[in-house]
């Protein structure tokens, strides 16, 4: 991977906000997204120790840490079960901490930049677009509050109520050849990462982030592809994460799986990846019972072992997209392939994330999954 410190990536957010024009940046694209860091003794506050979420107030921004991000994935199902996967995401990334915020600044001062990404997978059609918005955070162009929820950058959003243990959200985004409407209701409660939403990264102090998700969301609304639009069910994932953070030194990108299992429960877990293609010590994830309850799984509890790859032939980049993923303490082994291998979003950052499916076996007998695979680093 060719590693950029995330400066150079805020430099193209920054060159991109400033077109007047598109919303794309016409620079190379960076290759971090999800572990967006920061610079220590920076004035941005650090993830140091386990926290209690508070809702709806945690759904909102958190200006003291550099980044975050609210990610939204799925996969729906339209007339005669075809297939969509969708992904809406929308990063913060703030330029100096609150206490340096200037008094009497002008309304067209950005003290943070944001982004969106929104792309959508139709398997029948073999077709996968995907597209970005840019903007300061000014003059009401993005943003993100708790009460209203509310996230947004530009005329992309996620909006709706929540309470302390329920979520009902709208998505809506909106572009020349792909649109989105749909509405999500979660179905399980909130589940916390690391200890107790404590995600360590790393071994330096506030390597980390504070890391929670919804991984049940009933979905229901339409999906619209170069002019068709469909009428969609299906069921979707929340994950957030804010943090001032960064790789450390010799990890070079990560693989993150999203897994909604057949028995009723969900699986999340991450690679943190070196550049000989080892897993970090720092890798983890959590597994939720269909019963509600949580195991934490660490770096040794889970094996992933590439099964197919894909060569982009937009950037060159030799993606592992299909995967063997071994839980032998959980029982859990499951064959995990993409619905499309051409899931690249090669955008202002450029990565490789989509719809996947999942056959295998687990503790009560056969499994299977839909889910998302994120692949960044590459």
């Amino acid at each position: 991977m060719r590693r950029r410190s995330f400066s150079v990536l805020v430099l193209t957010l920054l060159a991109a906000c400033s077109d007047a024009i598109g919303d794309r940046a016409a620079v190379e694209p960076s290759t971090g997204l999800r572990f967006l860091g920061g610079e220590t003794g920076d004035g941005f506050a650090r993830a140091t120790a386990p926290r209690r979420f508070v809702f709806p107030a945690d759904h909102g921004t958190h200006p003291d840490y550099r980044t975050e991000w609210w990610y939204f994935t799925g996969n729906l199902a339209g007339a005669a079960g075809r297939h969509f996967g969708f992904e809406l995401t929308f990063f913060r990334y703030a330029l100096a901490p609150p206490a340096k915020s200037l008094d009497n600044a002008s309304a067209w001062r950005a003290q943070e930049i944001w982004m969106a990404h929104f792309a959508l997978t139709d398997s029948a059609g073999q077709r996968f677009v995907a597209r970005e918005r840019l903007a300061r955070g000014a003059l009401g162009l993005a943003g993100a509050s708790s009460d209203p929820l509310r996230v947004w950058v530009k005329d992309w959003s996620a909006s709706g109520t929540a309470t302390e243990d329920a979520l009902s959200v709208r998505l809506a985004a909106r572009d020349d050849v792909i649109a989105l409407n749909l509405q999500l209701v979660s179905t399980v409660p909130h589940v916390v990462h690391g200890d107790q939403g404590l995600d360590a990264k790393g071994a330096a102090a506030g390597n980390a982030s504070y890391y929670y998700s919804i991984p049940r969301l009933a979905a229901d609304g339409s999906v619209t592809i170069e002019g068709e639009t469909f009428t969609v069910t299906g069921l979707a994932w929340l994950d957030r994460e804010w943090s001032t953070s960064a790789l450390e030194p010799g990890v070079v990108g990560w693989d993150w799986f999203a897994l909604h299992l057949s028995d009723g429960g969900s699986l999340m877990f991450y690679r943190l990846r070196t550049a000989s293609g080892e897993a970090t010590a720092f890798s983890g994830g959590t597994l939720v019972g269909s019963d509600g309850r949580r195991t934490r799984l660490a770096a040794s509890d889970v094996m992933l072992t590439p099964r197919e790859h894909w060569t982009s032939p937009t950037s060159g980049v030799r993606y592992p997209v299909a995967w063997r993923l071994a839980a032998p303490k959980a029982g859990i082994t499951l064959e995990i392939s993409p619905y499309l291998a051409e899931q690249e979003l090669d955008l202002s950052v450029r990565y490789w994330e989509g719809a996947v499916r999942a056959e295998g076996m687990g503790p009560a007998g056969p499994l299977t999954a839909q889910g998302y695979l994120e692949l960044a680093g590459y």
